[in-house]
């Protein structure tokens, strides 16, 4: 009975941390998986859910709808080839020449390697792939 309710309180737990984690980004996925970790295997369960709920905090988040939405209906601007994979995550070569999205001036998009993206145009950091 009790590794039932452990293991209960533990996926319903890691639950709540993964929802407040995508909301509020690195702050409170530390706090909530330290939470979630305490619950679950006292002070050293704490240590190790804070620094996963920390780790699920900093993914990066998609952009809005109607960014995306723009996006695909565009043209397709000259597309770019590099020699890298592109990931979400990691920026793209400074020499790619991005388009600005109208209204939403904290996203960009480019083709890269047949893929079009959506970036931010401040890091170059790959935001969301679309193709």
């Amino acid at each position: 009975m009790r590794k039932f309710l452990l293991t209960s309180t533990a996926v319903l737990a890691a639950g709540f941390a993964n929802f407040a984690a995508a909301q509020d980004g690195t702050t409170t996925g530390a706090a909530s998986g330290a939470i979630t970790g305490a619950i679950v295997g006292g002070p050293i369960g704490a240590a190790v859910g804070g620094i996963a709920g920390a780790a699920i905090g900093t993914a990066i988040d998609p952009p809005p709808q109607e960014v995306v939405t723009y996006v695909r209906a565009q043209p397709a601007p000259e597309p770019v080839v590099v020699e890298r994979q592109i990931v979400v995550g990691k920026p793209i070569p400074e020499t790619v020449v991005l388009t600005p999205v109208p209204e939403h001036r904290d996203y960009a998009y480019a083709v890269v390697n047949e893929q079009r993206v959506i970036v931010d145009p401040k890091t170059h950091t790959v935001v969301q792939i679309l193709d």
